[in-house]
This record gives C-alpha cells, structure tokens and sequence, in this order.
C-alpha cells in the first residue's frame, strides 16, 4: 500500500538499500535475492499497547522501526524495515501477542502454549524512500501447526539459549527441535522477512532482486513453496 506521494527512483543502481533490522536471520535472508545492503541497528520499544490486535501491533513496529533508522541514515536511500510476532490463538476465542522470552521460564511457558495446535506469524513490512520521504508497506501471515513435542523436549531446547530471541521462542528452521509440524504460507515469513513480498514491495521503488528469489530461498530453506506464484503474480495484478 503506498501511503504518501512522491517520486519514485527507478534507477535501482542510484538507490542505496539498507535493512533496519538487528536480526541476522533477516540478513541471511535478504542475501539471497543478491540485493547488495547495508544494515543499520533499530532500538524500538516492542511493548504492545493495551489491547492491541496483532496485526496492528507488527505494523506499528514495523513503521517505528523504519522511523528510526532514517533518523540516523547519513545518506539517501531506501529503508527496509520489518517486524514478526507469533499470535497465540487462546480456546476461549481470545488471542494473545507472543514476542521474544524474558527469560527461560517465559520461553517454556510460550512453547507449551503453542504445542500441537495452529497459530498465525505475522509479518509487517514498511520501506521508505528516504530521499523524497515515498513510504510503502506489505503484510504477511502464515498459519502455522506445532509438532506434540515433549517437555523434555522443551527443556533442552529452551537451555540451548536458541529461542531468547525469538518471537513466539521459537525458530521453524532449528534442525534439533524442529518444532513445526505443518505451515501454511511463506516460511520465510515465519524466519521474519517474507522475501515475495519484500520483491514486489522494492519493485515499487525499481529494486529488483538478481538472483531468483524463489529458486533461492526454496533452496535454501529446503522447502517446496506452494504461495511464491500468487504473491509475484499479485504484484503484477494490483499495480
């Protein structure tokens, strides 16, 4: 959706990309479209506000992120900038934000709340031109299915430090607990950055990926991804 007007750069060699994001699997990710960037570190307050649906909440994040760091970027550019957290979808119809663990015992708590049953990751994505202020931002939900691990399970993994910064305590590509029985949607967006998304969202600003990025991030992720289609497709359909 782009949300102010401006004059779009298509020279994608004249635009400098950086990722506002201190998460190296969001580097590790954006790669592999061969998108050449630099990084720049966010520190935002990610408490949700009283009530707050989830999906507001990562687009909040999302656009405080990208705030932020064009505040501190020295030079014209384009700025990406995202947030993910993992919805809990509580029996009583009631739904609750998860994000990163406070500590150990938060990180049991999450996993065993999400065991065995679905939940939505969501993901908001803000990019701005931060030369003519042109802003534009995507979204991304993926419904995703939690294996019946054990709480021995839990234990080990939670003691292996990996999900204490990760939202929802978890991460979906973690080969020892693999904790993710079924999805439905992009993985990569489960990872924190939805790389279809992020390709017709930059194409807005005449950035274009030069690898092929659902080849790449399939190869990578080892995964055979059933939405890439229609996520490209759309961008051609809506603009």
């Amino acid at each position: 959706m782009l949300e102010s007007p401006g004059m779009i750069s298509r020279n994608p060699r004249a635009a400098q990309l950086f990722l506002a994001s201190n998460s190296p699997r969001r580097r590790e990710l954006l790669a592999l479209g061969g998108w050449e960037f630099d990084t720049l570190s966010t520190q935002v307050d990610e408490t949700p506000l009283p009530d707050e649906d989830g999906k507001v909440y990562v687009k909040r994040l999302a656009k405080s992120k990208v705030d932020h760091a064009a505040d501190r970027v020295v030079k014209d550019g384009v700025i990406i900038a995202a947030d993910t957290s993992v919805i809990d979808n509580l029996a009583n119809g009631n739904s609750t934000i998860l994000g990163k663990p406070t500590d150990q015992a938060d990180a049991v708590e999450m996993l065993r709340s999400l065991r065995s049953h679905t939940h939505q990751v969501h993901t908001a994505l803000v990019i701005l031109n931060n030369q003519d202020r042109t802003l534009w931002s995507d979204f991304c939900t993926t419904n995703v299915t939690m294996r019946n691990y054990t709480d021995a399970e839990i234990t080990d993994y939670v003691s292996s430090g990996d999900p204490m910064d990760k939202a929802g305590a978890y991460a979906i590509q973690h080969v020892g607990f693999h904790p993710v029985e079924w999805l439905d949607g992009c993985f990569a967006n489960v990872m924190g950055l939805p790389l279809c998304h992020l390709t017709r969202s930059l194409a807005q600003f005449g950035i274009t990926p030069q690898a092929d990025v659902p080849q790449a991030c399939q190869a990578a992720l080892g995964y055979n991804c059933p939405v890439y289609h229609k996520i490209l497709i759309q961008n051609l359909l809506d603009y």
